[in-house]
């Protein structure tokens, strides 16, 4: 549910990841499969993992007969239609022009065609990209039928390559449109997303946009959908606009369900959490931790909070930014000795937390109440194995997770 498809991690490579999903989906029951497919991509907000299950699904008898259905849940934007054949026909041999002669099973035409029907001509141009695989191929392969004369006109308009551009910023600033009126337009109009928000912020600055229109937009901004290290990431780059993205971090945990009792969170920072979560990304994995613990920290009704690296440090409990600063400066980003430091500060009437990429030096015992080993790198090995409580990979469903393991077990 957390992981990232083709990425090389230290313990393995990306390819290892995807065959282990691989082999994993024949072993597992087809309803069950189809119901992970789903819930990774509508809870856990994944887009490449579930087309891979489903294209395995494909594959095997006993889990053909859902893949339709599936396949047209889990695609939610129109690249993803290219995105899955390209992941279907990865295994054929030769240029990616010959491998589209690969016969397409009938389920997996039918899946594609439903999820065609759902998008528009604005989803569809905006998502209308050069590659081996385009829009009009999944349409002239499928042979979807169109549900009205409107459709069918956007259809030809795709096909015959005249769709309208979509009225988004990477297009407006593309065509040369000046950057401050373009910004200042998207805001006023509500096209600007979240996400793209919180991106685009130090260009924003640049092109001079005034700071009230651009706080305006981080105060009205949907925040349930982004995580707490989005934020972080945020205020790296554009600190000028720190009190307005802390405001919108803690609103975003607000509604999280909370844990009862005594929590201790121990959070990592060597130096191999400086790394970036993956090649396409500039957040590192102490940007991870440190918003899981933000988070953590305003869900949990009494809680300690250290970090560790050659040493143990205790950190004073603060919120947002503060409590951020408190733990990237805590002391220097050295080694990691995790056992050391699970043995300095477990407790026996306290949950455990710890926000790690696992890379130790020395063993780590298992804990002496309910201990949770929280691998923001998602990586299959590690060292928190035995009593130890595993996720691996990063996501604001994590508190949701503890809270269900820890009512399931009283």
């Amino acid at each position: 549910m957390n992981c990232l498809l083709w990425e090389d991690q230290f313990y393995e490579n990306g390819v290892a990841i995807a065959d282990r999903i691989k082999a994993l989906v024949p072993a597992v029951a087809a309803e069950t499969v189809a119901s992970l497919a789903i819930e990774a991509r509508e809870q856990m907000k994944l887009r490449h993992a579930p087309l891979l299950i489903v294209r395995e699904m494909a594959r095997h008898e006993t889990h053909r007969k859902l893949v339709a259905d599936t396949l047209a849940r889990v695609i939610q934007r129109p690249d993803e239609l290219s995105e899955f054949l390209a992941i279907y026909w990865a295994d054929a041999l030769g240029p990616m022009q010959q491998r589209k002669k690969q016969p397409v099973s009938a389920q997996v035409k039918k899946g594609l065609a439903k999820a065609l029907n759902k998008f528009d001509a604005y989803q569809l141009a905006k998502y209308d990209r050069d590659g081996a695989v385009r829009l009009r191929d999944v349409l002239f392969l499928v042979h979807a039928k169109q549900k009205d004369a409107a459709q069918e006109k956007v259809w030809k308009e795709l096909v015959d390559g005249t769709l309208a551009s979509a009225d988004t910023w990477e297009v407006s600033l593309s065509g040369g449109k000046d950057k401050r009126e373009t910004f200042e337009r998207l805001i006023a109009e509500k096209k600007l997303g979240g996400l793209a928000l919180l991106r685009n912020l130090r260009l924003m600055q640049k092109a001079e946009v005034p700071r009230k229109t651009i706080a305006q937009a981080i105060e009205a901004m949907r925040t349930d959908r982004i995580l707490p290290y989005r934020f972080i990431s945020a205020a790296r780059y554009a600190p000028d606009f720190e009190p307005e993205l802390e405001s919108a971090m803690l609103k975003s945990v607000k509604d999280y369900v909370r844990l009862p009792g005594r929590t201790v969170l121990l959070i990592d920072v060597s130096g191999s959490m400086d790394y970036a979560l993956s090649q396409q990304s500039e957040m590192t994995r102490i940007d991870a931790a440190c918003g899981l613990a933000v988070l953590a920290r305003e869900v949990c009704d009494e809680v300690e909070i250290f970090t560790f690296s050659n040493e143990v440090v205790k950190v004073p409990p603060r919120h947002g930014f503060a409590l951020r600063d408190a733990i990237v400066k805590s002391q220097p980003h050295g080694g990691t000795y995790l056992g050391a430091a699970v043995a300095k500060v477990d407790r026996s009437d306290a949950r455990l937390i710890v926000f790690t990429d696992e890379q130790a030096h020395d063993p780590v015992a298992a804990p002496k109440g309910v201990g949770y080993m929280v691998n923001v790198a998602s990586y299959q090995h590690g060292v928190g194995f035995g009593p130890w409580r595993r996720i691996d990979g990063f996501s604001e469903a994590m508190i949701r997770w503890i809270a269900l393991q820890e009512t399931e077990m009283r």
